[in-house]
C-alpha cells in the first residue's frame, strides 16, 4: 500500500506484510464470516497452514485478497439472479459510491444470456480498481459485448414489448450449440431392438462421454463467456440426461469409453445421492471396468467453494474417497484463468479438502480477452502482461497441487468477437508462458480450439520456403488417426478462430473431405433413428 507523504516502508516492514501469522488467519476467518463448522472444519483437517499462505502472500502480493481488510461490499451466501439481481447489485455498489455506466447495454445481455453472481464472486472484485479486474469482466456484462446494432435497438426501444422482441430475434442468432454438438448425440438398440437416444450425452471422441445431467442445469454464477447457455438458460434443444441406468446399459455397449465427464451447467451441483447412482455400478458391475476415471466439471471452487467446507459435503467426500479406494480416478476439471480466482482463504482451503479425499485437482484455462488477456492503451494485445498473467497463474496452481491441464481459446459462441483475440498474440503469450515456466509447471497441452473436426492446437510457427506459417495438430479428433499428423495454415496475424486460417499448401486440410463424410454420416442416421 502507498502511503503519501511519508517515509517509505522499512525493509523489516515489508517483509511482515508478506507473512500470515496466526493472528492474521484468524482476522482472515472473520472477514470472510466463515461458519463455527467451516471454522472447525478447517482446524481439525488442517485446511490454511501459516506456512502455505505466507508464501503465497509473499510470492504474489499484487494478487492476492489474504491479507485485505476492506470491508466486503455483498453480503455474505447471498446471491444474486437476473434483472433483478443485478440491479441490487447496481443499487449496493451506489451506495457505496460506485457507478456503473451504460445499465441499459448491460441489461440487453441480461436478457439474452441471464446473470448470476455469487457474494463470494462480487466480493473477488477489486473494487478500488474494478474496471481492469478480471472477475468483474467475469461476472458482470460489460458495454460493448453485444454488437452495437441490436444494442442500439434495445436501447431506443419504446415499449417493453419491442424490447422483447428485439431480445428473442437476437437470441436466435447466439449459436449456442457450436461445433455441430447434436451430431454427438449417442444412441444404441435396447434388447429389445429398439433405438434409444442418451438425450443428455454427447459422446464425440472415443475415450470420453460428456454427461450433462438433470441436477447440473444450473451455475454458481455465470460467466460473461459462456458457452453452454443453451444449457443454463433453458433452450428447447439443451442436453438432459435423466435416466442414469440408460447411460450405464449404453456403456457396457461401448468398453472403449473410460472417461466420465459430469458437465452442465456446473458438475458441482450433482447431488451426493444422484453421484452414488452413476458410480456405484461402475465399482460393482465388471461389465463396466473399462471406466477408470470420473471427472466433475465445476467453477465451484472460483464462484462457490464455501459449499465444499460445510459438513453437509462430507457424503460427496465419501464418494470421492470409495472412488480412490477402488481405483478410479476423481478428476476435478476447474478453470482458473487469473490468480486472483485463487488467492482467498475460501478456495484454497476448499482445493485442500479436496485433495485430502483423493480429488485430482486439475485446471483447464479459458482464454479470455479482458479477462485473461489484457490490451494496451491502443488497443493491442499486451503480450508481457497477459503472458505474466498465466505464469503467475502455472505457479500458483503448482503451488497448491494443481495439475495445469490445458488452455483454451474462445469458442465460436456468444459474444466470441468481445472475447478471442488473434491466434498469433495467443501463440506469442503461450511460447512466453511456456518458455518461462520450469516443466513440470507448464499446460499439459499446447492451446486448445475446438472445431466439428475435433480439437486443434497451436503447436508454434513454421518457416517453410523462406513462408511463415502455423504449425497445427489434433489432440481430439472425430477421427482420431488425424492425431498422427502435423499439418500447416497460413500465418495470419488477424484471425481469431482456428477455421478461419487457410491451409498453407494445399487447396484443403486434409481431414475436411473425410469430415464432411463423417458429419453426413452421424446426421442421416441420426435423421433415420429419430424417423
Amino acid at each position: 500500500m502507498t502511503r503519501q507523504n511519508a517515509a517509505a516502508p522499512s525493509a523489516s516492514e515489508h517483509k511482515a506484510h508478506l507473512v500470515v501469522r496466526p493472528s492474521d488467519l484468524a482476522a482472515m476467518l472473520d472477514r470472510y464470516q466463515f461458519s463455527a463448522e467451516a471454522r472447525q472444519i478447517i482446524v481439525a483437517e488442517k485446511l490454511l497452514p501459516v506456512g502455505l499462505l505466507s508464501r503465497l502472500q509473499a510470492a504474489y502480493p499484487q494478487h492476492s485478497g489474504l491479507l485485505e481488510t476492506k470491508p466486503f461490499l455483498f453480503e455474505v451466501g447471498t446471491n444474486y439472479t437476473g434483472l433483478e439481481g443485478f440491479r441490487r447489485v447496481c443499487a449496493i455498489l451506489q451506495k457505496n459510491g460506485i457507478e456503473l455506466s451504460k445499465i441499459p447495454e448491460r441489461e440487453f445481455y441480461i436478457e439474452v444470456y441471464r446473470f448470476l453472481a455469487t457474494s463470494h464472486a462480487l466480493n473477488s472484485i477489486n473494487w478500488d480498481n474494478y474496471q481492469t479486474d478480471s472477475v468483474y469482466q467475469l461476472v458482470l456484462p460489460q458495454p460493448g459485448m453485444i454488437a452495437p446494432e441490436p444494442t442500439r435497438a434495445y436501447v431506443e426501444a419504446g415499449t417493453e414489448a419491442e424490447k422483447a422482441r428485439i431480445v428473442a430475434d437476437y437470441t436466435e442468432r447466439t449459436n449456442p450449440h457450436d461445433g455441430n454438438q447434436q451430431l454427438n448425440k449417442p444412441w444404441f438398440e435396447n434388447d429389445n431392438g429398439e433405438v434409444e437416444f442418451l438425450e443428455g450425452s454427447q459422446h464425440k471422441y472415443p475415450q470420453c462421454q460428456l454427461i450433462f445431467d438433470t441436477s447440473t442445469q444450473n451455475c454458481f454464477s455465470f460467466c460473461t463467456y459462456c458457452f453452454r447457455h443453451a444449457q443454463v438458460r433453458g433452450d428447447e434443444d439443451m442436453f438432459l440426461q435423466k435416466d442414469i441406468n440408460q447411460l450405464h446399459r449404453y456403456l457396457k455397449k461401448h468398453p472403449e469409453v473410460t472417461d466420465l465427464l459430469i458437465t452442465g451447467g456446473d458438475g458441482g451441483f450433482i447431488p451426493a445421492n444422484r453421484f452414488s447412482q452413476y458410480i456405484t455400478p461402475i465399482i460393482e458391475d465388471p461389465e463396466l471396468g473399462h471406466i477408470r476415471n470420473i471427472r466433475l466439471g465445476s467453477r465451484a471452487l472460483t464462484f462457490h467453494p464455501e459449499m465444499i467446507l460445510s459438513p453437509r459435503y462430507d457424503k460427496m467426500l465419501e464418494l470421492f474417497d470409495l472412488l480412490y479406494e477402488n481405483g478410479i480416478q476423481m478428476a476435478w476439471m476447474a478453470h482458473f484463468s487469473t490468480p486472483r480466482e485463487l488467492l482467498n482463504p475460501r478456495t484454497i482451503a476448499a482445493i485442500r479438502r479436496l485433495k485430502a479425499h483423493g480429488v485430482m485437482v486439475r485446471s483447464q484455462s479459458p482464454i479470455m480477452n479482458h479477462i485473461s488477456l489484457f490490451t494496451d492503451e491502443n488497443g493491442k494485445v499486451d503480450v508481457d502482461r497477459s503472458a505474466q498473467n498465466w505464469i503467475d497463474l502455472a505457479n500458483i496452481l503448482a503451488m497448491l497441487g494443481i495439475g495445469f491441464h490445458s488452455m483454451y481459446a474462445a469458442r465460436p459462441t456468444g459474444e466470441h468477437h468481445y472475447f478471442a483475440a488473434p491466434l498469433a498474440d495467443i501463440e506469442r503469450i503461450f511460447s512466453r508462458i511456456y518458455h518461462s515456466l520450469s516443466s513440470i509447471n507448464r499446460p499439459s497441452r499446447h492451446i486448445s480450439m475446438t472445431i466439428s473436426a475435433g480439437k486443434l492446437a497451436i503447436l508454434g510457427t513454421a518457416v517453410i520456403n523462406g513462408e511463415k506459417c502455423f504449425a497445427l495438430q489434433f489432440t481430439e479428433g472425430r477421427n482420431m488417426q488425424w492425431m498422427d499428423r502435423v499439418f500447416h495454415a497460413r500465418y495470419d496475424e488477424q484471425k481469431n478462430k482456428i477455421d478461419l486460417l487457410l491451409p498453407f499448401d494445399t487447396q484443403n486440410y486434409f481431414f475436411e473431405t473425410e469430415l464432411k463424410e463423417i458429419e453426413a454420416a452421424l446426421a442421416e442416421v441420426l435423421r433415420q433413428r429419430l424417423a
